[in-house]
């Protein structure tokens, strides 16, 4: 049995459908379940319920042959897993975004908030450009607002956020979808039933 670690939202949500339709099917699932395991009519796959954060850990460690997660949290946190499969849902993008009037000739030192503190300092030590960074859990278009900030870096899908709160994208850094990861020892002890996951996820989704 293969153990997949998804983060309860939309990701998984599109996950078990993408799932289902390669005939993986979670009869007993239901998104108003506390439960956190579930095991497939057929008990080939067990599905594990983890904070997105976590879903490269429990990978990593091997807790879990599989995992879908977003770009923007393999960015962030690195974990040492195999990056399978774009997906090609969950799409948007990292941007750096700041108030309409922004000027960053007028810095010596860019403040910039965000829940993405690796992302950001990789994105300006490129750039060469002096940075502070302010990590901050909750709604980050409030730090430039309140003063808190200049600028910052997050993920972006619409824009609707930002402009709403006179904001706007001054500068993209990446794409970002959901990926298939997998454990590097599972690849090896497993690799015949992971491929055959890959393969029927495929017709849909993306191989790297």
């Amino acid at each position: 049995m293969l153990n997949i670690a998804l983060g309860k939202g939309r990701l998984a949500e599109i996950t078990l459908k993408k799932l289902n339709d390669i005939d993986i099917k979670f009869t007993e699932y239901s998104s108003k379940s506390r439960k956190l395991i579930f095991n497939d009519e057929n008990h080939r796959m067990k599905l594990v319920f983890v904070k997105a954060s976590d879903v490269g850990i429990y990978v990593e460690r091997g807790a879990c042959d599989l995992g879908v997660v977003g770009k923007d949290t393999i960015m962030e946190n690195e974990p040492d897993v195999y990056e399978m499969m774009d997906l090609k849902f969950g799409r948007c993008k990292f941007a750096v975004a700041a108030p309409i009037d922004f000027n960053k000739e007028s810095y010596e030192k860019i403040r910039v908030a965000t829940k993405y503190p690796n992302v950001a300092k990789k994105h300006f030590e490129k750039k060469g450009v002096p940075i502070e960074i302010i990590k901050i859990n909750g709604s980050v278009e409030l730090a430039p607002l309140m003063g808190l900030a200049d600028v910052i870096v997050d993920i972006v899908e619409t824009g609707t956020t930002l402009k709403e709160n006179g904001l706007v994208v001054i500068e993209e850094i990446s794409q970002v979808s959901a990926r298939l990861i997998v454990n590097k020892v599972s690849l090896k002890t497993k690799r015949d039933e992971i491929l055959t996951i890959i393969k029927a996820l495929n017709s849909e989704g993306g191989a790297l």
